[in-house]
């Protein structure tokens, strides 16, 4: 891992097997946020903020974000943000330590996306900081429960498993299903991309470095549609700890009459069931209408937003983040 300053990242404190609470993902690993601070994502500089709490101690990637302003070391690809931690003991005092040890260093701090902000604010506010938490973006995933895939399927809009069902029937969409890191596969993924609605991709390097990491720890399922032997359709998951990720998606806009995003989407879906026995797929991050389609449970992304009563020049930011809160409120 990388670092910076007096929170420098180094073996004496690093925790080799920091987790979140609940289901893991993809974003809480170091190897994120290495790719991420290699990548030229830290901004001003990362810093490795940690506290202790007896033999707990907790962990959460910063970056420098303007003078005085920290936030949290992501970038358009992560799905959240939230602390890490590592070893036995009381968890919220191992984030109030943390938070505590940044007052120093900051007069604004910043947290976005945020699935749960509530053990985060908590924690600012017991450390002295002045928080205020509003919605900000929203997220679609699919709780599964007790359904099989036969019994998700059979939830889905009529619209969906028709257009499913009818377009399969064809028989001229040729679907591709990966479970490892492939150079022509993510070629044909990149040619589909350039062609597609998408915008430019952001940082297509990061991406394949991330696919490559991903593929190489088994984590990986990827999709390709081709019609005529030519990709029309690409998607790009992950998969882990219970939980499929949908990352990209993509087709080219002149086979949408055959609807080979679709049936690709169906094909993943029921491979991530059937095979990996996920109980979660997250969408990500965005309120797109299509995703709704697909996933059962619409919630809000949360942005944290703590300011540092110690230093003057958080009270102006800070009066209006909380003015506009109650002007959120009101509506």
């Amino acid at each position: 891992m990388q670092g910076n300053g007096e929170d420098q990242a180094n073996d004496e404190w690093l925790p080799a097997t920091a987790r979140a609470a609940g289901f893991a993902s993809p974003f809480d690993r170091a190897a994120w946020f290495d790719l991420l601070t290699a990548h030229g994502f830290a901004g001003g500089g990362r810093i490795d903020a940690w506290g202790n709490a007896g033999s707990m101690r907790a962990w959460l990637p910063l970056r420098a974000d303007g003078v005085g302003h920290l936030a949290g070391l992501t970038n358009w690809y992560s799905f959240s943000i939230r602390p890490l931690f590592d070893g036995d003991g009381d968890r919220a005092a191992a984030l109030r330590a943390l938070f505590g040890r940044l007052r120093p260093r900051a007069a604004r701090l910043t947290l976005y996306p945020v699935v749960d902000p509530d053990e985060a604010a908590a924690a600012l506010r017991a450390a002295g900081w002045w928080v205020t938490v509003i919605a900000a973006g929203d997220r679609h995933w699919l709780d599964l429960g007790a359904m099989d895939y036969d019994g998700w399927w059979a939830s889905r809009p009529g619209a969906l498993r028709s257009t499913v069902q009818r377009k399969a029937k064809k028989n001229i969409v040729d679907i591709q299903l990966l479970t490892a890191f492939d150079d022509g596969s993510w070629a044909a993924y990149e040619q589909v991309y350039a062609a597609s609605w998408k915008p430019e991709e952001g940082h297509p390097a990061l991406l394949r470095a991330f696919a490559e990491a991903e593929g190489a720890g088994g984590r990986l399922r990827m999709g390709i549609a081709r019609i005529g032997g030519i990709p029309v359709a690409a998607q790009f998951w992950t998969v882990e700890d219970g939980t499929a990720f949908i990352h990209k998606l993509a087709h080219v806009e002149d086979s949408l009459k055959a609807s080979p995003g679709t049936l690709l989407s169906a094909a993943l879906f029921r491979h991530v069931i059937e095979v990996d026995r996920v109980k979660r797929v997250d969408f990500g991050t965005g309120n797109d209408a299509y995703k709704r389609d697909w996933m059962n449970r619409h919630d809000p992304l949360w942005r944290i937003e703590a300011f540092n009563p110690a230093r003057p020049a958080a009270w102006g930011p800070a009066l209006k983040a909380f003015a506009r809160s109650l002007l959120r409120k009101e509506k």
